[in-house]
């Protein structure tokens, strides 16, 4: 039996909104093509358009579906620009990438819990750095803008602003960052 791994939508990385995202008829965007993803033992990833019931938020999460299937469901992507679509599905695909989705999820608000958000964060804009490097400065306004109006602290935006700015300016690949994960998990 397969443990699952749920990031459900009320979680930091995945409740994605900007000013200008709300869902009026001004405000809706193209979907964006999903990008290519595997997970860690090379399973691909199947991502799934839902409507949420907010319609004014777009989020994602990272599972497995009833027949134990990789999957990513994308909500209300139409409510965010191009840019963030990218980067969540980015992070989603991350926590299948470095195997979270088959770890037992931590508690909420954990260490180990924020630690895997940081980590999808950071292979996130790595990828946005190697596959669509226009959409960084974007990215980290609307992430911004979508930490502050959602009521997080100043202090949690500022560390994870912190995070994807340092992990982008510092670090090299996406494919050696998530290796190091992975070898890590399997020194543990």
């Amino acid at each position: 039996m397969r443990l699952q791994r749920t990031y459900p939508v009320a979680c930091l990385s995945l409740a994605i909104i900007t000013s200008s995202s709300f869902a009026t008829a001004e405000a809706m965007h193209s979907v964006v093509t999903p990008p290519s993803c595997s997970n860690n033992q090379g399973e691909p990833v199947l991502f799934i358009s839902r409507s949420g019931l907010q319609g004014q938020v777009a989020a994602g999460m990272a599972n497995r579906d009833t027949d134990g299937n990789p999957v990513i469901y994308r909500m209300n992507y139409d409510t965010a620009a191009p840019a963030f679509q990218r980067f969540i599905d980015f992070h989603e695909c991350a926590h299948h990438q470095v195997g979270h989705v088959d770890q037992p999820h931590p508690p909420r608000n954990s260490f180990e819990h924020l630690m895997n958000e940081s980590i999808a964060d950071c292979v996130a804009i790595l990828r946005v750095r190697e596959e669509a490097n226009e959409s960084y400065a974007a990215i980290l306004d609307d992430l911004k803008t979508a930490m502050t109006r959602v009521g997080f602290p100043k202090s949690s935006t500022d560390s994870r602003m912190s995070n994807v700015i340092n992990c982008y300016e510092n670090y090299g690949s996406s494919a050696e960052f998530i290796e190091g994960v992975l070898n890590q998990s399997k020194a543990d």
